[in-house]
C-alpha cells in the first residue's frame, strides 16, 4: 500500500489524459464516424493504452512495468474469465414462451432480474433475461428505454444486496465486512427500486398505449426452459467465486506478480465450467436464444484499454492527500459526501478498486493505524452509514455511464445487434442517467445520508 500510495504522489496530473482520450472515443466515435469505429475499436483501445504505458514506462521504469503486469494478471485476466464464463453459461438457457412485451411483463422482468442480481451477480443476471426481454419486445415501435431501465435495474442497481451481487461488495467481504452486512442496504436497495420501477411503468404503459396494437403477438407459445444443465454451471461459477474469498491456500509468482492459489484455481474452474456449457449444450439452443461472441468480444478489447489507461487515475486516488487528489479527500466529512464522491468515480472507473480507496478514507478517518478488519468491524459498530453510503455509491453510479459495470456495454451490444438503436455513450447520460438516476440518487441523499 505504501509504494502505490508513493507512486500515485508522484504521478502527474496528465497522466490521466490517455484514460480521457479512451472515454471520448467511446463517446464521440461510433456518433461521428460509425463504420470507422466499427472496425477499428480494437486498434483504438491498444493506441490509448500505448498512449498510457510508454511514458509511464519510460518514468517509472520497473515500477509501472510491474503495475501493467499486476493490473493484467490480477485484475483485466480474472474480470474477462468470469465475465466469459457467465455469457458463455447463460447464453445456454433458452427461456422459451409467448411473452408480450406488455408494461406488467416487462416490469415483472425488471424486478426479477433485480432480485436476481443480488445473489448470481448483475452479469449473470443480465446476460439470463436480456434476451427474453427483447424478443418479448420485438413487436414494439419504441424500447430503447426498456433496455435502459434494463441496465439501471439488473445491471447494477439490484446486485446490491450480498457480495455475489457486484464486485466491489465481494472485495469489501475479502477485507472483513461480513457476508450478510450487506442485507442492511435492502431498505436503500428497495427504495431505489421502487422508485425506478414506478417511472419505468409509467413511461412504458404511456409507450404501450401510442403502439400499433394490431402488432402484438397472438402465439400460445407453451413456457419452457431449455438449456437447464447451465443452471447448475451458473451454480458453480458462483460456488467458485465465493470459495475464491474464503479459502486461503497462499500464493504463486506469475511473472513478478503474486497471484492467489484460489485465485487461479476458481480462475480454471470458471474456464472448465465455460467449455463445459460449449460442449454439452445443443448449438440449436444457442442459435434460438441468437447467441453470438461479438458482445463479449468488445468487452474484453475495450476493457483493455481501460484497465490500463485507468492505471494513473486508480493510483492518483489511493495516494490520497499525498497525491493530486487531494482536495477530494480533504471534502469527504458527511455520509453523502462518501456516496456521491464514490459513487461519481465509480461511474467511470473501476468501481471495486474505488469502493477500496473511499472505504480505507474512511476506516483512516476514524480508526487510524488500526488492522483494516478490526476497524471495519469498528466502523460498522459505530459508524455503519459511512460504509452504506461507500457501498451503494460503487454499486448504484455504475449504471450512470456505459463502461460503469461491465454488464452495461454487454446488454448494449446485444440490444444493437438485435437492431434496437442503443443511445450513445453521452446520450445515455444526458437522455437517461441524468434525467432518471441523477434526481433518484439525489432523493436518496435526503432519505437516507443526510
Amino acid at each position: 500500500m505504501h509504494e502505490a500510495v508513493h507512486l500515485g504522489a508522484q504521478i502527474p496530473i496528465w497522466m490521466v489524459i490517455p484514460f480521457v482520450g479512451m472515454l471520448l472515443s467511446i463517446a464521440i466515435l461510433p456518433l461521428i464516424a460509425p463504420r470507422f469505429w466499427h472496425h477499428n475499436f480494437g486498434k483504438i483501445s491498444i493506441f490509448w493504452a500505448l498512449v498510457c504505458a510508454i511514458p509511464f514506462l519510460l518514468m517509472y521504469k520497473g515500477v509501472a512495468f510491474h503495475e501493467i503486469l499486476h493490473v493484467l494478471i490480477s485484475e483485466y485476466i480474472p474480470f474477462i474469465i468470469l465475465l466469459a464464463s457467465l455469457y458463455t453459461i447463460a447464453g445456454g438457457i433458452y427461456i422459451k414462451g409467448s411473452f408480450v412485451g406488455t408494461p406488467i411483463l416487462n416490469t415483472g422482468i425488471l424486478l426479477i432480474g433485480s432480485l436476481l442480481a443480488s445473489f448470481m451477480g448483475t452479469t449473470g443476471a443480465a446476460m439470463l433475461l436480456v434476451r427474453p426481454l427483447i424478443r418479448a419486445n420485438r413487436w414494439r415501435k419504441v424500447k430503447t428505454f426498456i433496455l435502459v431501465f434494463f441496465i439501471f435495474l439488473v445491471a447494477n442497481i439490484g446486485g446490491a444486496l450480498t457480495p455475489l451481487g457486484d464486485p466491489p461488495l465481494f472485495l469489501g467481504f475479502l477485507k472483513g465486512v461480513p457476508f450478510l452486512w450487506t442485507l442492511k442496504l435492502f431498505p436503500i436497495w428497495l427504495t431505489a427500486i421502487a422508485i425506478l420501477l414506478l417511472i419505468y411503468f409509467i413511461m412504458d404503459y404511456y409507450f404501450y398505449k401510442k403502439e400499433d396494437l394490431s402488432k402484438k403477438p397472438t402465439s400460445k407459445e407453451k413456457f419452457s426452459i431449455e438449456g437447464k444443465f447451465n443452471f447448475i454451471l451458473l451454480l458453480g461459477v458462483l460456488l467458485s467465486v465465493l470459495l475464491s474469498g474464503i479459502l486461503h491456500l497462499g500464493e504463486i509468482n506469475i511473472l513478478g506478480v503474486h497471484y492467489p492459489i484460489q485465485n487461479l484455481i476458481r480462475d480454471i474452474v470458471l474456464v472448465v465450467l465455460l467449455f463445459l456449457s460449449l460442449a454439452f449444450t445443443p448449438q440449436r439452443i444457442r442459435v434460438e436464444n441468437e447467441f453470438t461472441w461479438f458482445p463479449i468480444k468488445e468487452v474484453a478489447i475495450l476493457f483493455i484499454g481501460i484497465f490500463i489507461t485507468m492505471i494513473p487515475c486508480l493510483k492518483i486516488l489511493e495516494a490520497g492527500a499525498q497525491g493530486p487528489a487531494r482536495p477530494i479527500v480533504e471534502i469527504l466529512q458527511a455520509p453523502y459526501h462518501y456516496f456521491w464522491a464514490t459513487g461519481i468515480l465509480s461511474a467511470f472507473l473501476d468501481n471495486a478498486p474505488t469502493y477500496l480507496t473511499f472505504l480505507m478514507t474512511a476506516l483512516g478517518k476514524f480508526y487510524p493505524g488500526l488492522p483494516v478488519k478490526e476497524a471495519i468491524h469498528k466502523l460498522i459498530e459505530n459508524y455503519p452509514i459511512y460504509l452504506e453510503a461507500i457501498s451503494a455509491g460503487a454499486v448504484f453510479f455504475g449504471a450512470v455511464t456505459y463502461i460503469g459495470n461491465a454488464p452495461n456495454f454487454m446488454v448494449a451490444s446485444i440490444a444493437r445487434e438485435q437492431g434496437i438503436e442503443m443511445p450513445s455513450f453521452f446520450g445515455y447520460i444526458l437522455k437517461y442517467s441524468l434525467v432518471f438516476l441523477i434526481p433518484t440518487f439525489i432523493l436518496l441523499t435526503f432519505i437516507f445520508f443526510v
